[in-house]
């Protein structure tokens, strides 16, 4: 889920540094000038979402339980969202090529958060604080616990 994101928000960004339109623009008192415009000229979200896609990385795995569920949801209505606007705009099909994938790598993503999202592990899900750790009552757990302390749970003295 973090790599298609990833590669997503890689996708969104790279096709915004891409050549979308080449205008002629007349000055006056001078010849036509052709003038390159990027996606991010053309198609101004596509950098925000990027960012979105790469910030919804860090949420995926800090984040658990419904709130990973709706984080999913809006990685979803990102995707399509840059579905939309790439489809939208006027540009050559390599980069609403590159657009279109990166969506739907994000739509992936999302449909799996949605899906999947309750299941997956959190960072620091392991993790007691340690009045918690305290009120535990299975002996094994301790000497586990305190070895992960480097404490020596033999030591009597």
């Amino acid at each position: 889920m973090v790599l298609l994101l990833l590669l997503g928000a890689l996708a969104l960004w790279g096709a915004s540094g891409l050549t979308w339109v080449t205008e002629s623009v007349q000055r006056p008192g001078a010849a036509a000038t052709a003038v390159d415009r990027s996606g991010a000229d053309v198609v101004p979200e596509l950098v925000p979402l990027a960012v979105l896609c790469a910030a919804a990385v860090a949420a995926v795995v800090a984040l658990s339980g419904w709130v990973r569920r709706v984080l999913g949801g809006i990685v979803l209505v990102t995707g399509l969202g840059a579905v939309w606007f790439a489809l939208a705009a006027p540009g050559g099909p390599v980069p609403k090529g590159l657009v279109v994938l990166g969506a739907l790598l994000v739509v992936a993503a999302g449909v799996l958060l949605l899906v999947r999202g309750q299941a997956m592990p959190r960072l620091g899900g392991s993790y007691q604080t340690p009045a918690a750790a305290k009120r535990s009552t299975d002996p094994d757990k301790d000497l586990w616990r305190a070895l992960e302390r480097g404490d020596d749970p033999t030591d009597r003295g």
